[in-house]
């Protein structure tokens, strides 16, 4: 079976899981979900590749960030010791109009660093997974085109008005083929019950 690389833009996957989930994140094993993907494409997924960022911490930081901090150091480490390549970014905290923000800052970068560099350190792939909705990765996927390696796209979006999943022509029309996730992808890989402790 032909090998393939999976990029994870996880802010995008975090908010279709609350979006299918009415509200509430889905529980799901992100590394069974990444390989059934692959697996859809008739594919094997050699590595995956997971964007993010720690969550925002003051200079000094309160009990909730703490916790925060905590559960996400909990979650990349059990990424990381089962073999996910975690590329982390920053959270920046904006206050706008009395009200906190928070975006994640350079991950998109990271993601397109690493697409970049699947034409000499992944020379044998030809195929790769994108899970994103953004089409600032529309320069790399065309790139790689050029240089023989087809994009396959795992995304959402919605047709109607006033939806937080607006559709991106420019970046479905860029990719080899594309997909929509669906609420039964994160179904299909639940966590079992001693992952989630």
């Amino acid at each position: 079976m032909e090998e393939t690389l999976v990029f994870i833009d996880s802010g995008f996957l975090s908010k279709l899981s609350r979006h299918f989930g009415k509200g509430k994140y889905l529980i799901y094993n992100i590394i069974d979900f990444a390989e059934n993907l692959a697996k859809k494409q008739n594919l094997e997924c050699k590595h995956i590749f997971y964007y993010t960022s720690p969550p925002f911490q003051s200079p000094i930081p309160s009990k909730t960030e703490e916790k925060k901090k905590d559960g996400y150091d909990r979650f990349t480490n059990k990424l990381k010791i089962r073999g996910v390549i975690v590329r982390e970014g920053r959270c920046q905290r904006l206050k706008i109009d009395g009200e906190f923000t928070f975006k994640q800052k350079a991950v998109d970068v990271l993601l397109a660093m690493d697409l970049t560099n699947v034409l000499l350190e992944y020379k044998n792939v030809k195929r790769i997974i994108l899970i994103s909705s953004d089409s600032d990765f529309v320069p790399v996927i065309k790139n790689l085109e050029k240089k023989g390696v087809r994009t396959i796209l795992y995304t959402y979006y919605e047709k109607k008005r006033n939806t937080p999943f607006s559709r991106s022509n420019h970046l479905i029309k860029s990719v080899y083929r594309y997909i929509l996730l669906k609420k039964e992808d994160f179904d299909s890989a639940k966590l079992k019950k001693k992952e989630e402790k």
